[in-house]
């Protein structure tokens, strides 16, 4: 789908989410303090409700095959943005950042999501509507992604002063060692300095561009409409962070869920190489992600009760 919509969506669309998200900083959590698990659990069923509705005003107002390719990416969006959960549990424990300032990091953080996202997509369409062989790239790369995450063994521990941005940020940027509040900037001896909590701001960042590089082909394989992919990715991001407080402390009980992910992008690479000789409809790869993501969590579930 290649359909382009009125700019008023876009407007509209980004208006609104800046308006939540205004609404959860200043009003909701103007105090920075823990976030409690009853408030997760409304702050995710919101997102989710927020974006079924939307996927609702996507049917009425630019059709129904829209609507599937919404929902397609969407979920694959969820999918693969899991993993970036386990990131943000890594990056917060190893710079040891308070409970009560990580929310305000994961709102900045999709401040900058949006702007990057949609840079992305817009920059992707461009490029496939433009030079058609790139979807076989893309595709490739899905696939071989896919192989990767299957046959990868996390490490134990992660040592973050090797990485690049890290390093980089300590070389060039004058930084304290040492926490001030919710603030990314301080002063030390009348000269303005960065905290640690703006050097995880910008590692969180730089986790969500690497992410990206694999969700949005993903999401490209579904449709060619950068609204549609955009909104997917944005509502789903935010879904997922608000998820992070509620179950950053269960992630291991789905230790199947990353071949879930592996078979999701290996069949989402395969159907964009195959899309010139062999059309997939929508609902059918709507139906294969989810009967992926079901059985990859059933099978983690039932192995969490065979070991206890």
């Amino acid at each position: 789908m290649t359909d382009i919509v009125p700019s008023s969506f876009w407007i509209y669309f980004n208006l609104s989410i800046l308006a939540l998200l205004g609404l959860d900083l200043f009003f909701v959590n103007r105090q920075n303090k823990a976030v409690s698990v009853k408030s997760t659990i409304g702050w995710v069923l919101f997102w989710i409700v927020l974006a079924l509705l939307f996927g609702v005003w996507i049917y009425n107002n630019i059709g129904s095959n829209a609507a599937t390719e919404y929902v397609t990416a969407y979920l694959i969006e969820w999918t693969l943005s899991v993993d970036n959960l386990f990131v943000f549990i890594i990056v917060f424990k190893y710079f040891k950042v308070p409970d009560e300032f990580q929310h305000r990091v994961l709102f900045w953080g999709i401040l900058g999501a949006l702007v990057l996202r949609g840079v992305f997509i817009s920059a992707g369409v461009t490029l496939i509507h433009h030079f058609e062989w790139l979807v076989y790239l893309f595709g490739a790369f899905l696939v071989f992604t896919g192989f990767k995450i299957f046959f990868h063994h996390e490490d134990e521990e992660a040592d973050l002063s090797k990485n690049f941005v890290v390093r980089i940020m300590h070389k060039f940027v004058p930084m304290s060692d040492e926490y001030d509040g919710s603030n990314f900037f301080t002063r030390k001896n009348t000269k303005l300095i960065a905290t640690p909590l703006l050097l995880v701001l910008v590692v969180i960042e730089f986790t969500d561009l690497i992410f990206a590089v694999d969700s949005i082909p993903a999401s490209l394989s579904i449709s060619k409409n950068a609204f549609i992919i955009y909104c997917s990715n944005v509502l789903a991001v935010l879904g997922l962070r608000s998820l992070y407080f509620g179950i950053s402390h269960l992630m291991k009980i789905f230790k199947y869920l990353k071949y879930g992910i592996a078979i999701i992008l290996i069949f989402v690479g395969a159907k964009m190489i195959a899309a010139e000789f062999f059309h997939i409809p929508s609902l059918f790869a709507l139906g294969m992600i989810i009967t992926i993501l079901f059985a990859s969590v059933m099978f983690s579930l039932r192995a969490n009760s065979n070991e206890s």
